[in-house]
């Protein structure tokens, strides 16, 4: 908080009542002259504000009718819109003919839908003006005539690569250098694509080249056309304060006057409006030209809001329209002053009469008018547009976007923007055009109380993260501390502290890992010994023990941030962007597992923890993996060893340190966690099969998996490995969302994650869409290859050269398939490679069916929903997918058929958050028992499980559940015991299916974001093998949990066997191990359910078909015995456009 923004300047005595009621009154007098106004434009806007309809069909239209390429698409689309909204509120010419179009335009779509968005052209010509040379002449005449000024804001796609940003800067050019044209505003991020956050610096670099033409263009015009630099959202603030500034100091632009925005939302606005007056002071003192502030209360509220929840970052502007009014208030009390009146001009841009008023009748009071200029948009209410112009003395502009016809479509997203500000209740433009009079009543009230409070409002920013003194201050992780998980806030890069920190962390070699290789088998077994005597100890602590140990180990990680930064740079080649998030992640994992851990007493089945467990992370990620494996084994009781992967030893040895100084801060042994980089070769089997392990927890290949468990069959391993991952982009996508979703997701860590999308599946006309290939080529090539330490990088090289597969992906092509982008290799050692992307992939090819784990993307184009989803599904993987489509109908689809894990929708396919987005896969992508890490079933896998007490539950068994029990129960002969305890069991299955299984999770709670988890059957059968030695009571109890969860099961067991469960009269298919293990070895990823003596034929088996073998007690206890029945599954979805909140599928907010 600044003390200068709550100190009234000494003129502020000029704003007293006297004034403020001849605002009010000037106000009024404006809205009496043009009450009568008949303008059909700003009649059709207010009926859009009316109807609650209004915004929602509008983003529906543009979005579904306008935006597709495809007019069959955008045909279904308006038949959609239209039986959803009632258009009437267009007026009867326009709502009929939106009707018709619903009904003609699948008929003869080609004919309707070229005209349907001619006309929604049209209706907001008045919004958003042509940009095409010659209509753009004429409106610019027209405007001349009438004295109105056009400031032109030339709108385009998504500016993604630097092909694009090059356009957008020539096509301004043009603009700058047409001689009708005279003012001109341009935005950061549409001249210079991909800004890095984190390098400001580079980024003015790179801005000031691109701008500089455009300054020296309107500085050689001999009327010197102005230029307007725009604001955008928070994290654009300081940069673009910076670059208008170094700008204008430089020498050939002294005489040039040229302004900037600032935004009256963000608190921290008034410190740099003082920053801007004393620069504009010097420059003319100095001989230069005045600059000018353009004063707006801001429109980029609701996604910045967004950004805010999906970082857990404090919202950047203020939360209320009031705080806003009354700063925009003290902004223009402080800069309204005859101090300012020769260096400075103000634009002061508002719709709201009384604002307008009040700064009229304070520039006039203190004799500065000549330093205003009114501001407001173009088409909106043109009789009180005049109505200001008169009392500003004719100094007006008008912000107009335009736009090319090819282009239309993006106006959307400023549409959306207009619109949603306008139509908020407690908007001046809302109460204008509403029906009741006390609307405008209530505006005058807001008006005088934000005037009253604008000293007293805060001002500063809300935004206080800084990493430099949470190092200094050892202040722990910075989530709250509520007794609800909640996610720890990622680095926030807008913060000047914040990159300081960064390119300190980055600037520090860690040199060599100096940690000894294991290559003896004797030390592995000391080291087992070791853990093994503390695994016992350890388990039988309390859960709250544990737990409080591990937050204690969130704050180490927290507190060693900038280490790892270091560390992961240096080793693992990861730019600061990649391994922010995951150092958030690990700290996450510590405290949603010390919540797991409290959370283990409340199940009706009692735990017992292993002893001893072994964790083998993988290179990509290794921070975040490790400490999940290491804390999730603490946190059920047991003592970990951790095999660290060779590329990552000393990011290992940093992990260990962290979990080690927190268990010591807890009065507790440090060797509970012990590194051992052991060989690869025979020290590394002796301690993955060793004996006395009683649980491996990998993350890697699924030829790693198949490895540890032929060394030891009956291996008890939970492992997520790889995965062939797809994003599906249809005819209904947003483009430029779609494609900025998919080279991050493909290219992010130079494409090294396991949940990265390595196969585009483009649908219909989306695959022959100029503007997607464009684009995605585009934005790849923008992208910047490079050591993960240099700040300058956005895509790091590899952590080690290509291996037979990647190497394959990166240089050769399969048949029918080409390069749209060629991969090249950038360093001798070959860890450095531009991106590639290789189109025409078959389905069944080998680039369809292979991880190759790098930089490069390929592209399948496939005709329908159906033939896309069925080509993702087939890879034999099931880790991560996405679709990006703005139509329910393929969302929903999609959901229901998607053979993935995780599963996204309108957003990137990697960077799974804890509990948010737990992570893990389905066939091929998961190896054990399948719980997803980060979820509630990851530590309860850790240990096994036996009855606890049973008690009676008042809970309805389904009736033919019940008839199921009692028949089965009677031909079994069981005794009252065995048939109490299936009752105990039913009672349970039905709580556990009310509570967990049954319906969907989403226990984060976002609203701009929907984060579902949820159970569904197996995709294919489960296999319940019986054995010698089983109960009649066991298996009754898996037909109870089979009639519960849907899923089909197989019984099988040897004749003999067989023979001894024909009581029951269930359908038992008789097979002798070695049959059964003949056709298991050809299953893909099966699940058995074993009962009994289980054969080794059958282990062996299952490590061929990456099957899972079940052998464990079986539990009355539902919320245990039903998970082998189920799969676990993670859906995330965007809710909303621009930042306003939206149905998608059926999902509410």
């Amino acid at each position: 908080m600044t003390n200068d923004a709550h100190t009234p300047v000494p003129e502020s005595t000029d704003i007293d009542a006297a004034l403020i009621n001849a605002a009010a009154a000037q106000a009024h007098s404006w809205l009496a002259s043009t009450a009568d106004e008949q303008d059909p434009a700003t009649e059709q806007l207010a009926d859009l504000l009316r109807n609650p309809d209004g915004v929602a069909f509008t983003m529906d239209f543009v979005d579904r009718v306008m935006r597709p390429e495809d007019d069959k698409v955008a045909a279904h689309a308006l038949k959609s819109v239209t039986t959803t909204y009632d258009a009437s509120f267009l007026g009867l010419i326009n709502g009929s003919l939106v009707g018709l179009g619903g009904f003609f335009g699948p008929i003869l779509p080609n004919l309707v839908m070229p005209l349907a968005r001619m006309r929604m052209r049209q209706m907001v010509g008045h919004l958003v003006l042509d940009a095409e040379s010659d209509a753009l002449n004429k409106t610019l005449d027209k405007a001349a005539e009438s004295g109105e000024q056009l400031n032109l804001n030339l709108l385009g796609e998504a500016v993604l690569g630097d092909d694009e940003a090059r356009s957008r800067a020539e096509r301004t050019l043009k603009l700058i250098k047409n001689p009708r044209v005279t003012y001109v505003s341009v935005k950061a991020s549409s001249m210079v694509a991909q800004l890095n956050p984190w390098d400001i610096e580079g980024s003015l670099v790179r801005l000031k080249e691109r701008l500089r033409p455009l300054y020296e263009a309107a500085a050689r015009r001999p009327d010197r056309v102005f230029i307007n630099l725009d604001m955008e959202e928070y994290h654009d603030l300081h940069l673009t304060v910076r670059l208008f500034t170094e700008l204008l100091s430089e020498p050939e632009f002294t005489n040039l006057e040229a302004g900037i925005v600032l935004q009256a939302y963000l608190p921290d606005t008034f410190d740099a409006l003082a920053h801007l007056a004393e620069f504009a002071k010097q420059r003319v003192a100095e001989g230069g030209s005045h600059i000018k502030i353009r004063i707006v209360k801001g429109a980029n509220l609701s996604m910045e809001h967004v950004q805010g929840e999906i970082h857990g970052w404090p919202a950047a502007p203020y939360s209320t329209k009031d705080e806003v009014d009354a700063n925009y208030y003290r902004l223009l009390d402080y800069i309204l002053r005859p101090e300012f009146a020769d260096c400075v001009r103000i634009g002061v841009a508002t719709h709201n009469l009384y604002t307008a008023a009040f700064a009229y009748k304070l520039g006039t009071k203190r004799g500065v008018m000549r330093m205003m200029d009114s501001e407001m948009l173009q088409g909106m209410s043109p009789a009180q547009q005049t109505a200001v112009r008169k009392a500003f003395e004719g100094r007006q502009i008008l912000y107009t976007p335009v736009v090319h016809m090819e282009d239309f479509d993006v106006a959307v997203s400023y549409l959306v923007r207009r619109l949603e500000e306008n139509s908020a209740p407690q908007n001046f433009l809302y109460a204008l055009f509403a029906p009741e009079e006390q609307a405008l009543k209530d505006q005058e009230e807001v008006f005088r109380e934000a005037v009253a409070q604008r000293w007293d409002t805060f001002a500063g920013p809300r935004r206080a993260q800084n990493r430099l003194e949470e190092a200094e201050q050892a202040a722990g992780r910075q989530a709250p501390r509520t007794g609800r998980f909640a996610n720890e806030p990622d680095t926030d890069p807008a913060l000047e502290a914040n990159r300081e920190w960064a390119l300190k962390a980055l600037a520090t070699d860690p040199g060599e890992h100096g940690v000894e290789e294991v290559t003896d088998a004797g030390v592995v077994d000391k080291h087992v010994s070791r853990a093994a005597e503390l695994g016992a100890e350890w388990g039988a602590r309390p859960a709250e023990d544990r737990a409080r140990a591990l937050e204690a180990v969130a704050d180490e990680l927290a507190n060693r941030r900038g280490e790892f930064i270091s560390v992961a740079a240096y080793e693992a080649n990861k730019t600061v962007t990649q391994t922010d998030p995951e150092i958030s992640e690990a700290i996450d994992f510590c405290t949603y597992y010390a919540q797991s851990a409290r959370l283990l007493d409340s199940y009706a089945a009692e735990f017992t923890p292993y002893r001893v467990t072994v964790v083998t992370p993988p290179w990509n990620f290794p921070v975040a993996i490790p400490t999940g494996g290491i804390a999730a084994a603490l946190a059920a009781g047991s003592a970990v060893i951790i095999k660290p992967a060779p590329q990552v030893v000393h990011c290992a040895k940093l992990v260990v340190k962290a979990f080690r100084a927190g268990l010591e801060a807890q009065g507790l042994d440090p060797d509970l966690v012990q590194l051992v980089f052991t060989d690869e070769g025979d020290a590394g089997r002796a301690l993955v099969s060793h004996a006395d392990v009683d649980a491996v927890i990998l993350t890697g290949a699924s030829d790693t998996g198949k490895l540890f468990r032929s060394w030891k069959p009956e291996l008890n391993i939970m492992a997520e490995t790889s995965g062939k991952n797809a994003l599906i982009i249809t005819p209904s996508a947003d483009p430029d969302l779609a494609i900025q979703d998919l080279y991050l997701s493909a290219f992010g860590h130079s494409g090294q994650k396991c949940s990265a999308s390595s196969l585009v599946i483009f649908v219909g006309a989306a695959g022959e869409s100029q503007r997607l290939r464009s684009q995605l080529v585009d934005a790849v090539k923008t992208l910047i290859p490079g050591p993960g330490y240099e700040i300058t990088t956005t895509m790091n090289g590899l952590a080690e050269a290509p291996g037979e597969k990647l190497l394959r992906g990166l240089t050769q092509l399969e048949p029918g398939e080409s390069w749209l982008l060629k991969p090249e290799k950038l360093n001798e050692e070959g860890t450095l490679w531009s991106p590639g992307i290789r189109d025409g992939v078959k389905p069944g090819s080998w680039f369809h069916l292979n991880e190759c784990f790098g930089p490069v993307l390929g592209i399948m184009h496939a005709e329908t929903l159906e033939q896309a989803i069925e080509w993702q599904n087939s890879t034999g993987y099931g880790l991560t997918g996405g679709i990006h489509s703005l139509d329910d109908d393929e969302i929903q689809y999609w959901i229901d058929n998607v053979e993935v894990g995780n599963a996204y929708v309108n957003r990137g396919i990697t960077g799974a958050i804890v509990q948010r987005q737990s992570f893990g896969g389905w066939k091929k992508s998961v190896m054990g028992p399948g719980a997803k890490a980060g979820g509630p079933n990851y530590v309860p896998q850790m240990g096994t499980w036996a009855d606890g007490e049973l008690r009676p539950r008042e809970v309805d068994v389904p009736a033919a559940v019940a008839n199921e029990l009692r028949n089965l129960a009677s031909r079994a002969g069981l005794s009252d015991a065995d048939v109490e305890w299936l009752w105990r069991a039913a009672e349970l299955d039905q709580l556990a299916w009310m509570e967990e299984f049954g319906r969907d999770h989403d226990r984060t709670g976002l609203i701009s974001e929907a984060n579902i988890f949820r159970y569904v059957p197996l995709l294919d059968k489960l296999h319940v093998r019986i054995g010698e030695g089983f109960a009649l009571r066991d298996v009754i109890r898996q037909v109870l949990a089979a009639a519960v969860t849907g899923t089909t099961v197989e019984y099988s067991a040897t004749p003999a066997v067989a023979e001894q469960l024909a009581v029951l009269g269930i359908e038992v298919r008789q097979l002798s191990d070695a049959a059964f293990a003949s056709e298991l070895s050809r299953a893909e990823s099966a699940r058995v359910r074993t009962l009994g003596e289980v054969a080794d034929t059958t282990r062996e088996a299952a490590v061929e078909s990456n099957s899972v073998i079940l052998d464990r007690p079986v539990l009355a206890d539902g919320r245990r015995e039903l998970l082998p029945y189920l799969l676990e599954q993670a859906v995330s979805v965007t809710m909303h456009r621009f930042g306003i909140i939206r149905s998608v599928a059926g999902i509410e907010r």
